[in-house]
C-alpha cells in the first residue's frame, strides 16, 4: 500500500495516548487503534480534520505516500 499512516509516531511526538485521543475526536477507541495500526482502506475528511485538531498537525505528518 503506497499511503503509510504515521499517526503512532505523531501521537508518540504529542505523548498521547490512544483514549485521550479517542475523547478528543470523538472516534472509538477500536476505530482509532485500526487507523494508528494502518488497517484501514479509506478515513473521513472530517475524522482526518479532528484528528489534526486534537494533535494540532497537518495531514501531512500523518499520511506519507512512498511508491
Amino acid at each position: 500500500m503506497p499511503i503509510i499512516l504515521r499517526l503512532d509516531r505523531v501521537m508518540a511526538d504529542r505523548k498521547m495516548s490512544l483514549n485521550e485521543l479517542a475523547e478528543k475526536v470523538g472516534v472509538a477507541n477500536v476505530n482509532l487503534s485500526k487507523i494508528k495500526n494502518g488497517h484501514i482502506s479509506a478515513i473521513r475528511f472530517s475524522t482526518l480534520e479532528a484528528i489534526c485538531k486534537a494533535l494540532g498537525c497537518q495531514p501531512g505528518d500523518i499520511l506519507e505516500y512512498k511508491e
